[in-house]
């Protein structure tokens, strides 16, 4: 099975929810006029990462304006979205939450972010999440992580290990630090061989310069496509068939020895 899958990869305006949606909506209609399959929004393009004050203000509540603009435009041109990931406020609890939709607009996977980012403070404004996300499109089976989860690989491998043969990762990856998030998601789509779609945002926001860099890589790693640093919609293909030589060719499944592979 082939599927076309198209990175958007947005500038954020950091604390504008409103400019956001309207803008992610603008992109994803852009991005829908060569009718992709799949489209893939970068993490906290509500928001940006993220405002310090007054986040809870910002932050969308129980995820009901995310929901309403993603699943009318997964219905509206019969596409499936991952939608990359909004803060979202629940109770007194704020996630960084991701929320797939298939074509028809139905909400197929939510996922929230499992490992905060210490060094911008991020566990102390988020909730972590305490869930993996394995999901269907299209008949493939899918998963995530968000960001700062790539460097995590026993979080990654357990969804492989589940049979999942695409993985997104949406991020607010910084470009003082592009070439870790190159090389790691290389690296996640070389040993899990699968394909790999990493969205990162663009250009700046708040005091941040963002890498971008958003690719799509093969099971063996190599690019499909591979965006520079501005704001940008880039398209790629998966094909199934290509999963299959490459787990052929180098059984990594077959070969694992799981009694020395367990972390404790």
């Amino acid at each position: 099975m082939k599927l076309r899958i198209a990175l958007i990869q947005m500038q954020v305006e950091m604390g504008n929810p409103e400019r956001n949606f309207a803008h992610a909506k603008e992109m994803m209609e852009e991005a829908m006029e060569r009718k992709p399959d799949i489209l893939v929004l970068p993490e906290t393009w509500n928001t940006g990462f993220f405002p310090r004050e007054n986040l809870a203000g910002l932050a969308d509540k129980e995820g009901k304006e995310t929901t309403r603009l993603l699943s009318e435009t997964a219905s509206r041109y019969a596409v499936n979205i991952v939608g990359g990931s909004t803060a979202v406020q629940e109770g007194h609890d704020i996630y960084n939450r991701s929320m797939v939709f298939d074509r028809k607009g139905d909400l197929v996977s939510t996922y929230d972010k499992m490992h905060g980012f210490s060094l911008s403070g991020e566990p102390g404004y988020f909730r972590m999440g305490n869930h993996l996300s394995h999901f269907t499109l299209d008949g493939i089976e899918c998963s995530m992580a968000i960001c700062y989860d790539i460097r995590f690989p026993e979080l990654i491998r357990r969804e492989a290990l589940a049979g999942v043969d695409l993985f997104f990762v949406p991020a607010a990856w910084p470009k003082i630090r592009n070439t870790h998030w190159v090389r790691l998601n290389q690296a996640r789509a070389i040993e899990n061989q699968f394909y790999l779609a990493a969205v990162n945002q663009a250009g700046h926001s708040g005091d941040t310069d963002y890498a971008g860099e958003s690719l799509l890589l093969d099971p063996w790693g190599e690019d499909i496509c591979h965006l520079e640093d501005t704001e940008e919609i880039a398209y790629g293909r998966m094909d199934t068939d290509v999963i299959k030589e490459v787990r052929t060719q180098i059984n990594v499944f077959r070969d694992r020895r799981p009694e020395w592979d367990r972390v404790e």
